[in-house]
């Protein structure tokens, strides 16, 4: 039996911020083929409480948090006609476009799941931070942005407490930085920022840590507390692990399929669930190794004394230019059927490493594929080598073509790579491989945005794997995934390089999932090597105090 219609008691020392009542959404509701994403669910949330909505990716999670402030197209959703949001006793279902947006940022903020997405590209953090805090307090009549001259000076030092506040290292510096500049967990933060400009009542929290290392994500946990304490805020957390909302939330919501299946007092719920899917969510962890490498493993990868600079921004007139080594002097040598586990904190070179591998980016230093030198690749060898060697993006839906179906995005590379191919073969090669990475092959004709985060990542998983390549690498690939769906995924990771001899270069901050699917780790800091070896013996017996910090901080998230 299901708690749907029956909303949890908020606190009593508290009216409710937030009523939800009936809450029925539904994607692509007059077509053939509509989905029902949330059924009919019921909750509250009271001033300076915190709750968690839990469940699998595709459960309706995000689905309900962003209806919270309409952030869906009509055309894409419809409310059931019982559905009810109320905030302070104001209907929101239905509510003209005008105040929803008196609303959001300022009564309610959203902090999405993925940072890269939602924040500008073409417009530096200092700018738009400074945007998000001009328009609520100078909110324009005709409601264009404002112009850049007044965003940044007037708002500078408030935005340098932000950033301060929530844990970006030399802030100042930071605010000409542009997204793409930063590492996953330093958008993050610049997301929690931007969300906590305008002083909100509620902060809805779409996977808040899911891009970050173990050590920064009790440090957001941390800021999170003091900032619920310090300013009485309701907060409405979304997430997929049980274990981190424990540190946060005071009641739980578990979601499956679009309902509530139980709901409860925090401490409660983890120690007395009652329901089975319940118990699953809490015992799932990533199990299991990848199988042994053949002596006699061909050699695929090996690169020597890699460096990748980055330059820093400095005044036209300055005639000397800044940089900092973001890769300083790695050598990787990477063979048939191996995983190498990359690991480091927010900013430490990982990702970089990955993409100087693949020649994606300026780099120094020696890069040899299969024995040859790939500075001396022309084009077309270089094409060659990317379809053997593909890359699967941290951020799912930034790297999927919103204009383009999941059919066309995941075959895109097989019209390039074997036009010789028919459509049909094409079409087969699709549906087999939608299968194998746990999809319904029916939605392929689907677009991006009707995918949960974490299918969304299995998405981004077939297309780099429908070419067949000897080498994938992997930049937290199961960030977005709850734990059940992890060991799903990493099941089928293992199974398609024991079969195919694969090669994974794999970057995480997850230690669990390093030490399930790793051969050999490098632990990363400051794009240095500052351990390296046998995944077994690093996690046993540690030997730098980074590497302690980082195991001792996995905490009760690590495997036995």
């Amino acid at each position: 039996m299901t708690t749907n219609s029956i909303p949890p008691a908020h606190s009593e020392k508290s009216e409710a911020l937030l009523e939800v009542r009936n809450l029925a959404l539904t994607f692509a509701a007059h077509s053939p083929r509509p989905v029902a994403a949330v059924k009919n669910i019921s909750f509250d949330i009271a001033a300076g409480e915190t709750l968690a909505l839990v469940g699998e990716s595709g459960s309706g999670k995000s689905v309900t948090a962003m209806s919270l402030l309409q952030l869906i197209p009509p055309r894409q959703m419809e409310f059931g006609p019982a559905s009810s949001i109320t905030w302070r006793g104001e209907q929101l279902v239905g509510a003209k476009p005008a105040r929803l947006q008196e609303i959001r940022g300022a009564a309610m903020a959203m902090v999405f799941q993925e940072p890269l997405s939602a924040l500008n590209p073409l417009h530096r953090i200092g700018r738009q931070i400074g945007e998000n805090l001009w328009r609520h307090q100078n909110a324009p009549p005709d409601g264009k942005s404002p112009p850049l001259r007044h965003t940044l000076p007037q708002f500078k030092a408030k935005i340098i407490d932000l950033l301060n506040e929530v844990g970006l290292d030399e802030a100042e510096r930071r605010l000409d930085a542009f997204p793409h500049q930063l590492s996953g967990g330093q958008r993050q933060r610049v997301m929690i920022a931007m969300a906590l400009a305008n002083q909100p009542d509620l902060l809805i929290l779409d996977e808040p840590t899911t891009a970050l290392d173990a050590t920064i994500q009790w440090q957001i946990i941390a800021l999170l507390r003091r900032i619920k304490q310090q300013r009485g805020m309701a907060m409405l957390l979304i997430s997929h692990d049980l274990h981190l909302v424990a540190q946060l939330a005071d009641r739980i919501c578990v979601m499956q399929k679009g309902e509530i299946l139980e709901s409860g007092n925090t401490a409660t719920l983890m120690q007395n669930p009652r329901q089975d899917y319940t118990k699953q969510l809490l015992a799932a962890v990533p199990q299991g190794h990848p199988s042994p490498i053949s002596p006699d493993a061909e050699t695929l990868l090996t690169a020597h004394d890699i460096k990748v600079w980055h330059k820093l921004k400095t005044p036209l007139w300055h005639r000397v230019k800044k940089y900092f080594k973001a890769v300083d002097g790695i050598d990787i040598t990477l063979r048939a059927g191996e995983t190498i586990g990359i690991v480091g904190g927010s900013g430490s070179g990982k990702t970089t490493l990955g993409l100087a591998c693949l020649r994606l980016i300026k780099s120094e230093g020696k890069i040899a594929w299969l024995g040859q030198d790939t500075a001396q690749f022309r084009p077309r060898e270089l094409r060659q080598m990317r379809q053997n060697f593909q890359l699967v993006f941290q951020d799912p839906f930034g790297s999927l073509n919103p204009r383009l179906t999941v059919a066309q995005s995941v075959t895109e590379g097989l019209r390039q790579h074997f036009p010789q191919l028919t459509q049909a073969e094409k079409e087969q090669k699709l549906i087999d491989l939608l299968v194998e990475v746990g999809l319904d092959p029916d939605s392929r004709h689907r677009f991006p945005h009707e995918f949960s985060g974490g299918q969304r990542q299995r998405i981004a998983i077939a297309r780099a794997l429908i070419l067949s390549p000897l080498v994938v690498v992997l930049d937290e690939p199961t960030s977005a995934l709850d734990r059940s769906l992890q060991q799903q995924l990493l099941l089928l990771l293992r199974d398609i390089q024991a079969r195919r001899g694969l090669a994974y270069l794999f970057i995480s901050h997850d230690l669990a999932v390093i030490r399930s699917m790793s051969h050999r780790c490098l632990i990363l800091d400051r794009g240095k090597i500052i351990e390296q070896g046998a995944t077994e013996t690093i996690f046993t017996h540690p030997r730098h105090d980074i590497t302690k910090r980082l195991i001792e901080a996995a905490g009760g998230n690590f495997m036995s």
